[in-house]
């Protein structure tokens, strides 16, 4: 029904040769998106960590800077001096959400540590959440 492409893609073309252009794995692509999902969680965490100081939450930040390293191949994250400002409760929502986004993420690279630990936290905020909320009557 369709006629067969017959010459070579524009793109190649104008490149030379398909050496001329900067390729990632899936692999690589995942740990990088893992990462940023991650690195916005561990921001998050650290303004909940400014508003409402808590072990959890120390622990917490520690492991996630722990997992970001280890995917940026020994590179620390960079830390964000938190404002401590804004309300805890949309900050457990945002930190939810992120945790969610790093899980679908760590799910489809396989990366077990990481799938953990954002399930870990979902809860945590989940939790949190629930406990802010006024009781049904």
């Amino acid at each position: 029904m369709y006629e067969p492409i017959r010459t070579n893609s524009v793109h190649r073309a104008m490149a030379g040769t398909s050496s001329d252009f900067p390729h990632r794995t899936r692999e690589e692509e995942l740990d990088i998106q893992l990462a940023s999902h991650l690195g916005a969680l561990l921001a998050v965490t650290d303004e909940l960590r400014a508003l409402a100081p808590s072990a959890d939450l120390d622990q917490a930040a520690e492991r996630l800077a722990s997992q970001i390293s280890r995917l940026r191949g020994g590179t620390a994250p960079v830390r964000a001096v938190p404002t401590a400002t804004g309300e805890a409760a949309a900050l457990h929502r945002r930190a939810h959400a992120l945790a969610g986004r790093a899980l679908v993420v760590a799910a489809s690279r396989a990366d077990t540590a990481s799938a953990i630990l954002a399930a870990e936290r979902m809860d945590a905020h989940t939790e949190a959440l629930a406990s802010r909320e006024p009781a049904l009557s």
